[in-house]
């Protein structure tokens, strides 16, 4: 071989070596974030990015200058004794949840699951120690409620009055309102039951690494609905002034933030669904292992909004009908949904009905066969709270 062609020969077979390597994985920034490409946001954003939905923010104010926020903030309300306003937040911790809702990713700031969404602050923290009280709490709820708030953010914890959260949460269910709440961050230690997300009718949020993997301080119990992401998330390293960046550990506060952008994304393609069809579409679609129904450590899986809005996935079914807190719900004076009726012994005669696993809409190459949350099933999260949580502690 001369050496022309066997210059050639190397060059082609090079080019063809580096045709077919692997190509290396883009390193996660604040833009970007790991889960971007698991739940094929790009794709989703071509069917909806949130417009249209209103979601509340309660926590320590919403700083509505950051770049990321320009234009997403409503005016909100400050409930604390401060009364500095709902755009001030000390501690950045509701800024950092307002923008892995809804942040545009301007001026290299942090980029949100649902930019589409319109973001109301309502201030409840002084600062990372300061709670305002139970009372500020409900009445927080309510604000939302009587605001136009389709979905509620609750990305904390604190001392509540079992009377005064069940009033408030009632309001919720009876306006078609959805709540998430993050389950806490004390799975290592106590793994204590946290409210709100203890109370029925508040979706409790547990938190899951990048391999899908439960993270060891989310803390569990029959209280936890669903989970999404909470390490390795956005945020601002050196407080608000400072750069976006990547957190290790976002906690449950995090993940109860992207579980509320996933609602706003299907709430927003399907603005004639019910809190009940937002819901059930969720937990049908949510990814976990094809033989698990539901554990305590993330619920009935890890949200995946982009199976109901690229695949089509998830039967809403009865607008009516609550896939949990039912039992709940009917028991409210008066019953937000119909009274459960009564099982009934089927006849022998009948064709049987399909099985879980036939009604369950996981069809795609991106799904697995999930567990049916049937509307009519009753799954009650029982959680005894009989005195004042004394120590606030943010999830």
């Amino acid at each position: 071989m001369t050496p022309t062609r066997r210059a050639l020969a190397t060059t082609l077979a090079l080019t063809a070596a580096l045709a077919t390597a692997p190509a290396a994985q883009a390193a996660d920034t604040p833009q970007h974030p790991w889960y971007f490409d698991t739940l094929r946001v790009e794709e989703m954003w071509q069917h909806t990015t949130g417009e249209g939905i209103t979601v509340a923010v309660i926590d320590s104010g919403v700083d509505s200058s950051l770049p990321e926020l320009e234009g997403q903030v409503l005016d909100g309300t400050d409930l604390t004794a401060a009364q500095a306003g709902a755009h001030i937040d000390v501690s950045g911790h509701g800024s950092h949840m307002a923008s892995l809702i809804a942040g545009t990713g301007k001026d290299a700031g942090i980029q949100g699951l649902a930019p589409g969404v319109s973001i109301l602050p309502v201030r409840t923290l002084v600062d990372s120690i300061n709670f305002s009280g139970d009372e500020r709490f409900s009445e927080g709820i309510t604000y939302a409620i009587e605001s136009g708030a389709k979905i509620i953010n609750i990305s904390q914890s604190g001392s509540v009055s079992e009377e005064e959260l069940a009033e408030a949460t009632s309001l919720a269910a009876r306006h078609d309102v959805l709540i998430f709440a993050g389950t806490g961050n004390t799975g290592e230690s106590d793994n204590r039951v946290a409210a709100p997300a203890s109370f029925s009718g508040v979706i409790a949020v547990g938190a899951v690494d990048r391999n899908s993997e439960r993270v060891p301080y989310s803390s569990s119990g029959p209280q936890v609905s669903l989970a999404a992401p909470g390490n390795d998330v956005p945020g601002h390293c050196d407080g608000l002034t400072g750069p976006a960046c990547i957190v290790n550990e976002g906690g449950t506060s995090s993940a109860t933030a992207l579980a509320s952008a996933s609602a706003a994304l299907i709430w927003s393609q399907h603005p004639d669904w019910t809190k009940n069809q937002v819901l059930r579409v969720m937990l049908n679609t949510a990814e976990r292992p094809d033989d698990q129904r539901r554990d305590d450590y993330t619920g009935y899986g890890i949200v995946r909004p982009d199976r109901v809005i690229v695949d089509g996935e998830g039967d809403p079914g009865d607008p009516d009908s609550p896939p949990i807190f039912r039992d709940w719900e009917a028991g409210l004076v008066p019953p937000v949904t119909p009274e459960p009726t009564p099982e009934t012994t089927p006849d022998d005669s009948a064709e049987p009905a399909p099985g879980p696993e036939a009604e369950a809409a996981a069809t795609s190459e991106n799904s697995s066969s999930l567990p049916w949350i049937l509307g009519g099933t009753a799954v009650v999260l029982v959680v005894a709270v009989t005195g004042w949580v004394l120590y606030r502690r943010r999830v």
